[in-house]
């Protein structure tokens, strides 16, 4: 980054193929539409170009390029809906499905829910989960404490886990036939009483 902004016309290509994929992937699980992912990939790093000198080497260059996707992701997810096939990496946040059916009825749920969380909880359940960029470097990224992704996460999954049950997906993320008979659906298997 210091040889890229000092004028060297090689550097910022070589940051580029060292961080293109992890962006990619990262965009792609917060869009949940690739060539929404693609055009905040390209909008990100011609951002990180021209704004070279903002970088204050107080944060890792990783770390820094993941905000300017994440936030390129926010800009356009606002503006369009995302319409395509969920990423294969948002299917981690479920549990293993047993056939192909199985695996295709959870991806869809679980685009459904991830989608559906708030903006926040999303975003920090990407970066974490999907991703495992540590808490601490999260923070950073989404410019939060470390505290707020966590309870963000938490929330998230609790979330995304009643979205699945209710949808259908028992605890081993298979769906099961509705039963007339369990009108309940909500009940704590610890016997805690609701969710």
């Amino acid at each position: 980054m210091r040889r890229h902004a000092g004028g060297d016309p090689e550097a910022f290509g070589e940051l580029y193929r060292r961080h293109r994929d992890r962006m990619w992937a990262v965009a792609v699980g917060v869009c949940g539409d690739r060539e929404l992912a693609a055009e905040a990939v390209q909008d990100a790093f011609i951002s990180a170009f021209r704004r070279a000198d903002t970088y204050r080497g107080d944060a890792a260059v990783t770390t820094w390029l993941h905000r300017i996707v994440v936030n390129a992701c926010i800009d356009l997810t606002r503006r369009a809906r995302p319409t395509s096939e969920l990423s294969d990496d948002v299917i981690r946040l479920a549990p293993a499905t047993p056939d192909a059916t199985g695996r295709v009825d959870t991806r869809l749920a679980v685009h459904e829910a991830l989608h559906g969380l708030p903006e926040a909880q999303r975003l920090a359940l990407v970066l974490v989960d999907m991703h495992a960029v540590p808490v601490a470097e999260a923070a950073e990224i989404l410019q939060v404490a470390p505290g707020t992704v966590k309870s963000r996460c938490s929330r998230g999954r609790e979330a995304i886990g009643r979205a699945l049950r209710d949808a259908g997906f028992g605890a081993e993320g298979t769906s099961r036939p509705s039963d007339s008979s369990d009108t309940s659906g909500r009940t704590n298997p610890q016997g805690g009483g609701h969710d």
